[in-house]
Parts: C-alpha cells; structure tokens; sequence
C-alpha cells in the first residue's frame, strides 16, 4: 500500500487479476538483515533512531474492457515518494505522497484524462519483539484525504489500515508474513456504492543471499479486491 498500498518497488496491477506472484533478483550492499527490498509485502525491519531514508516507487495498471459492442480502456500511473524516519531503534514514522495519473478510453476516443496528486499516507512502523532472528512489528497507518476525489485522485475522506508483520532470518534465508485489514471511506455516493470498505492483505515473502552480494527474492499473496463487481487479486 504507498503507505496502504503495497510499498516498495515497481510493480504492475491488473484488475482482476487472482493472485500477485512477484520474483525478483536484487543486489544489494545493505548491513540490515531486515534490509528493504522491492516487494509488496513488508519486514520488520526499522531505520533506526535519526536515520533517514528516501524511496521513489512506481505503478503501473492497465484494463481492458468490453461490453455491449464498446471497448472501455484504463491506464493508470502513479509515482509516489516515501520518506521514513527513525523515531527510536524499533519505531519509524514513514509519509508517502503519490502523483497520479489516469486516463479512460471508449473505442478510442478519450472520456477521461487526470493527473495529480493523490491521498497522502503517514504510517508508524512498530517492532515490539526481536530475537534469535525472530520479529514482530505492527503498523498502523492513516491516509489523508489530499487528492481530489473528483478527479478519482483520492477518496475524500480519511482511511485507516492495521497491518501485523512477521520476519524470521535462517541464513541464508529470510521470509517475511503480512496480514492486514484496512479501512476504506469515501466521500462521493457513487465511489461507496462501488466500492468494498472493507478489505484484508495475506502475503509472504522469502529472501535467499547467495554468493557476491546477489539477493534472490520472492512474494506471493491474495487480498481483497476494492471493486465490487471484482474478486479477490
């Protein structure tokens, strides 16, 4: 999820789609052993108290659809940036704010073409156990209504998510679980009466270091899909 989205990394939505697999190969020099990679599901891993950390994330959606002889098209983008800072060794505090944008296409010709930015996110990232490889974190997270929800740039009204984090190191292995529920509100009559308001995450993630620093890494999990008229994906 930024923030409720799924955090870190570039990654491709498609509505529908019944399950997210992501497998990655990423190099990284971190000393962390909870160190941040580019998944959907997130570690209990913090910053550290005064440490600072930026990250610039994209998403990528595309649709297609037809009905009653009309092809109906939606392609979406969005980059957000996400600052996190160390409150404490084992709480951080992270902001995220999303520039989107979408566009709607029937037969072609262009129905709708928005961009801006969207609902801004403050999250707090909690570690309340660690040891023996073994931790645990909780993550509230709030998302402000910034965007226009006029515009499909936001909700229009504050929504709340909780996600429980597990992380477990067995060199050379790492997995990390995340169960979360979140909140949905909305402001416009049309966006709750298609809308679910209330929606779960499960995911799983492994990490395996092999040899020169190259980090093979892999993530799978369902959630509960916003749209109504959809499934879970």
């Amino acid at each position: 999820m930024p923030g409720i989205k799924g955090e870190n990394g570039a990654n491709m939505k498609i509505k529908g789609l019944p399950l997210f697999l992501l497998l990655l190969v990423q190099i990284t020099l971190s000393t962390n052993s909870y160190a941040a990679h580019p998944l959907i599901t997130d570690d209990a891993g913090t910053q550290g108290k005064g440490k600072f950390q930026v990250e610039v994330n994209c998403e990528i959606s595309r649709d297609k659809e037809s009905e009653d002889y009309i092809t109906t098209k939606e392609t979406g983008n969005e980059i957000a940036a996400i600052a996190s800072y160390g409150l404490t060794d084992s709480m951080d505090i992270v902001l995220g704010l999303p520039y989107e944008q979408s566009k709607i296409k029937e037969d072609g010709e262009t129905i709708s073409d928005e961009d801006g930015t969207g609902d801004m996110s403050v999250e707090i990232k909690w570690r309340f156990f660690e040891n023996d490889g073994l931790a645990f974190a909780f993550k509230p997270a709030i998302t402000l209504p910034t965007g226009d929800e006029e515009k499909g740039l936001g909700n229009g009204k504050a929504s709340y998510a909780l996600t429980f984090i597990t992380s477990k190191e067995m060199e050379p292995w790492l997995f990390h679980v995340n169960i979360g529920y979140m909140r949905n509100e909305y402001k416009l009559e049309e966006d709750a009466d298609a809308s679910r308001k209330d929606l779960w995450h499960v995911s799983l993630a492994s990490e395996f270091e092999a040899a020169g620093g190259l980090r093979i890494v892999a993530n799978i999990g369902t959630e509960r899909n916003p749209v109504k008229e959809l499934t879970s994906h």
